[in-house]
């Protein structure tokens, strides 16, 4: 450009095409990114919503209900109502040995509550063993579901495979290569029958009473190898949980806003809040573990010191462990029901 020409100098002109097309496609990615983080946060609070109103709806009535139709359900009812029974004589006993209240407890209706109480006790103990008969029929059939399977090292080896696949394994095998668990699971249950029987009067009382006790060395073996698995599986779910943890950490450290939270983050926030769940109620497990530990101790070592009082209040606790882990899952049973 001349510097002496009298002509202005011409200003450069930007082409309203391409500054139209620039703007108009940043925006309308910029609105789908929205649309797309608005629509999962609606998923997300749809989910958490559903899971709420599902779980209003479901009643104690009906988790009650749906508990005392199973066996076990109506073992752990009567459970609860045994062991309350028992604290109740317990204190009843300790008041009566006392000054102030021996008076009181000897008046002819609380002696004939006390004797009402006690036929009660003895008739849940009698009606929890009746309905827990041929119990042993659950680890049965996990053995015989293996017999299929057979293991590397049976079979004859010079067989082809097609006839291999073909062969099934003997129960005495099955029951060999079943797990401890299982195998104390199956003795025990079948020595509660026996003892069972003898209440009956279909067996001797010396046999009832050797069953009773080979019962409750199978349930102390059985306790200690639950509190094995509880602590490996605590263990397990506690390594999971530091991983999960962790990769929430560094998302949170990158500047991920709760908006901008990808699909992936948000399903780790849900796996971290069901390992924190299986963890609680793996502590309830272990807790309830140690309250049937310290119970057969006593009968198994023959320990007499303190006895009454210790069996009374760790059947108590583990009744009500047991009872919140059952009642916990049949109110999830009832919830999967609806969901679907």
């Amino acid at each position: 450009m001349n510097p002496l020409s009298s002509h202005p100098p011409r200003t450069p002109r930007t082409s309203t095409v391409s500054n139209g097309n620039s703007l108009h496609g940043t925006s309308i990615y910029e609105t789908q990114e929205r649309k797309e983080e608005d629509d999962d946060d609606d998923e997300h609070n749809e989910e958490i919503e559903q899971e709420q109103t599902s779980a209003t709806r479901i009643r104690r009535e009906e988790v009650w209900r749906e508990m005392v139709k199973t066996s076990d359900g109506r073992d752990k009812t009567f459970k609860l109502i045994q062991y309350s029974i028992r604290v109740y004589l317990l204190f009843h006993t300790t008041a009566a040995a006392s000054r102030f209240l021996r008076a009181y407890t000897r008046r002819p209706f609380m002696q004939e509550l006390v004797k009402r109480l006690t036929s009660t006790m003895s008739g849940l103990s009698f009606s929890r063993k009746t309905l827990l008969l041929f119990n042993w029929l659950s680890p049965l059939m996990t053995i015989v579901a293996q017999r299929h399977s057979v293991p590397f090292s049976s079979g004859n080896p010079l067989l082809p495979t097609s006839k291999k696949q073909e062969q099934t394994v003997s129960l005495l095998q099955s029951i060999l290569y079943a797990p401890p668990p299982v195998l104390l699971g199956l003795v025990n249950a079948i020595a509660d029958d026996l003892y069972a029987l003898s209440l009956l009067g279909i067996l001797g009382k010396k046999s009832g009473e050797r069953a009773s006790r080979f019962a409750d060395r199978c349930w102390w073996l059985a306790t200690v190898v639950g509190l094995v698995e509880n602590s490996v599986e605590r263990q397990v779910v506690g390594n999971l949980y530091h991983e999960v943890e962790s990769r929430l950490y560094k998302d949170s450290m990158s500047g991920v806003t709760e908006k901008s939270k990808s699909t992936a983050s948000r399903l780790e926030e849900k796996e971290l809040t069901r390992l924190q769940i299986r963890d609680y109620w793996l502590q309830i497990s272990r807790a309830k573990l140690i309250m049937d530990l310290v119970f057969s101790s006593y009968d198994v070592f023959r320990i007499q010191k303190f006895k009454e009082p210790v069996q009374t209040f760790t059947g108590l606790a583990a009744a009500v462990l047991s009872s919140a882990k059952l009642y916990e899952r049949h109110k999830g049973t009832l919830l999967k029901k609806q969901g679907q």
